[in-house]
């Protein structure tokens, strides 16, 4: 497969006049399913971070973690959650809470002194679910490491040869969209083992519409 030649602007298109109008801007997600690639195997189990360039309006959501200055900081800086080391420490041992926090929040940034820390409180909740926290310097600009969180988005490969994420929302250029599909399948790409090859097929649709295959 020759992911250059993929029309996604089109099938974005098209995937927009398949979808009924909804009271919401929907999501437009990108569907890869891949081939010949064995799950058991570490390498085959893809989890990373893309920063896409043209970042959909729907808001990221990040959690910062750190100790009482850093909090500050990163509070003033723009971080939806801004957790203590005393917040952090109260969540041992409440599974719930921290199951709430790993499903509310997209990333996690945490002062890197405390990493230990929140490894043995909601590593077992962020672990699995290809969450944990990117560690910042003490001193390091949040500003600057927010607005980087928030133009990302995850790509995971588990239990299924497939990797679906959102790259946009229905009111963006198709230009645009498609730039942020192909950073993706661009990092997909460098992460399998045969490259293009493991791709099967690339489908595009709305948060409430059917995928539409790109040609």
């Amino acid at each position: 497969m020759s992911l250059r030649a993929l029309d996604l602007a089109g099938t974005f298109l098209k995937a927009k006049e398949a979808a009924r109008k909804r009271n919401f801007t929907q999501s437009v997600e990108l569907i890869v399913k891949l081939r010949d690639i064995n799950l058991k195997s570490p390498e085959s189990r893809i989890n990373k971070a893309i920063e896409l360039p043209n970042p959909p309006k729907k808001a990221v959501k990040i959690c910062a973690i750190g100790g009482g200055d850093f909090a500050l900081r990163a509070r003033a800086a723009g971080a939806d959650l801004a957790m203590t080391k005393e917040e952090l420490e109260r969540l041992a041992g409440d599974k719930k809470a921290a199951k709430r926090l790993a499903e509310e929040y997209d990333f996690f940034i945490a002062e890197a002194s405390l990493m230990p820390l929140v490894g043995k409180v909601l590593g077992p909740v962020l672990g699995p679910r290809g969450k944990m926290p990117t560690p910042i310097p003490p001193n390091a600009p949040l500003e600057e490491a927010l607005a980087k969180h928030r133009r990302m988005v995850r790509i995971r490969v588990k239990d299924q040869p497939l990797v679906q994420c959102s790259i946009g929302t229905e009111d963006m250029d198709p230009k645009r969209v498609e730039e942020n599909a192909k950073a993706v399948l661009g990092a997909l790409e460098e992460s399998l083992q045969k490259g293009a090859k493991n791709i099967e097929s690339v489908r595009l649709k709305l948060t409430m519409g059917p995928s539409i295959k790109v040609a």
